[in-house]
């Protein structure tokens, strides 16, 4: 037959009478501490949550488009229109980021990225030519131009494959576009002067039109006001490269 034993276990944590006698006299180790788990804490509710400025500005365009029937923003008239306006901006900021350098196009590229660009942008063209010592320093300049003013779209395309047989005499020549239309055209480095700076430039592109745009300021500027803009940079470029020459002169 069979011998079967049987195991009694006691609820984890608890004690006999004579388990604590033999733990006061040192033959049993201490009973471990009774399991506790940890209080519970609710995780926040996102919806509950107060919604101010701050909620807005973390939000993205999309979030921002997708709030626009809101049941939450119906009630709280500052907010929604706080919403409309952070969305402006960030289009504005995503219109502005489309440029910021001098980028290349092939003849075939030509209509599509200049002559049909938007009415509200202003687009500059540099035909040049590989190896020719004025082409890069124009292009330099362009690049520094093209960085500063964002919101103006600088292209640049070798010249033969813009005008067919464009004599390399010519070149650099940049064109200025507004609404499928040439505005201004300079043929030859010296038409920005005898000493070809970024500042310079930008005031010869402005001569006649507010080609230049920065993205801070709207698209409606003056020619007056965009010129204005140029020299201020102008005028700090000129005040901090004397600072720094004092500087260098004072440390000899």
């Amino acid at each position: 037959m069979a011998d079967y034993h049987f195991v009694y276990k006691d609820v984890e944590g608890a004690s006999t009478q004579w388990d604590d006698i033999q733990r006061k006299l040192g033959n049993l180790p201490e009973k471990p501490p009774a399991f506790k788990p940890a209080p519970f804490t609710p995780a926040n509710d996102q919806a509950s949550l107060p919604k101010d400025k701050s909620w807005i500005d973390e939000k993205t365009e999309q979030d921002l488009e997708d709030l626009e029937d809101n049941p939450d923003l119906d009630d709280d008239r500052f907010l929604e229109e706080y919403r409309k306006k952070r969305l402006a901006e960030l289009r504005e900021t995503a219109k502005v980021a489309r440029f910021g350098s001098v980028v290349p196009i092939s003849g075939s590229d030509f209509v599509r990225e200049v002559s049909q660009a938007p009415a509200d942008v202003w687009v500059v063209v540099i035909l040049y030519k590989e190896g020719i010592a004025e082409c890069g320093v124009l292009m330099q300049c362009l690049e520094d131009l093209a960085a500063k003013y964002p919101a103006t779209k600088f292209v640049k395309i070798i010249s033969t494959d813009c005008i067919p047989n464009y004599p390399d005499r010519n070149v650099p020549t940049v064109l200025v576009y507004n609404s499928g239309a040439v505005k201004a055209n300079h043929v030859g480095l010296r038409s920005f002067g005898r000493r070809c700076t970024p500042e310079g430039v930008a005031l010869v592109l402005c001569q006649s039109d507010p080609v230049l745009n920065d993205g801070q300021s709207g698209n409606g500027r003056s020619r007056k006001a965009v010129i204005d803009g140029v020299r201020k940079r102008f005028i700090e470029k000129v005040v901090t490269e004397h600072e720094n020459d004092d500087d260098g002169s004072s440390s000899d």
